[in-house]
């Protein structure tokens, strides 16, 4: 009788134990707080840019950081599973970016807002390289092709600068940017729909 109880108990438990690690293993890719924070980071960028603290340019430097971040989180994430170490790396990133973001937003200086802005094109071209780098982490794009688009996407940022450098962005102007954002998007989108090549677990 007593040993009935005690496999009995032994049963249980290990039930219990069972029930108990699921919710565990399918949270380990879970990072709320650190999602949260880099939400909270972009959003004071934007605040930044919007009040002239911080500088188109610089905008674009504290982003291209946090799509940083974020790829090395898909990169922890990707064998299903963030270590508590690999959750440190990702928070010491995210506070030494945080503290850069609320330097800049604390110096006097403002830069006074242009009133040729171009918030539609530099959003596309942000959205491009997010497409590119999700491609690279996919294996849909190769770290060669990667570099040819970015290639592109940088000679669209000079057309932009020069463009801009009399101090107006003709309508004609504005129409050649977003033409060749497109067809970059395109050919983004096409090689990411491309099966022509083996995928990493193949």
């Amino acid at each position: 009788m007593k040993s009935k109880l005690i496999l009995g108990s032994l049963l249980v438990s290990a039930l219990f134990a069972g029930m108990g690690m699921s919710p565990v293993m399918a949270q380990s890719t879970h990072t709320p707080v650190i999602d949260r924070s880099q939400q909270a980071i972009e959003a004071r960028i934007q605040q930044g840019l919007a009040s002239g603290h911080i500088t188109p340019s610089e905008a674009q430097y504290l982003y291209r950081r946090v799509r940083e971040i974020q790829i090395r989180e898909s990169r922890f994430k990707s064998d299903g599973s963030a270590s508590p170490q690999e959750r440190q790396q990702l928070r010491q990133d995210l506070d030494s970016l945080r503290a850069e973001v609320e330097f800049k937003l604390a110096n006097p200086r403002v830069v006074a807002q242009q009133p040729d802005n171009t918030p539609g094109i530099d959003n596309r071209a942000f959205e491009i390289r997010d497409r590119i780098e999700e491609g690279v982490l996919s294996g849909r794009i190769t770290q060669r092709e990667a570099r040819r688009l970015q290639r592109r996407e940088r000679m669209i940022e000079r057309h932009e600068a020069r463009f801009k450098s009399d101090g107006v962005l003709s309508r004609q102007e504005r129409r050649q940017l977003r033409s060749e954002l497109m067809a970059l998007r395109d050919d983004v989108e096409r090689m990411m729909r491309d099966d022509r090549r083996p995928r990493y677990n193949r």
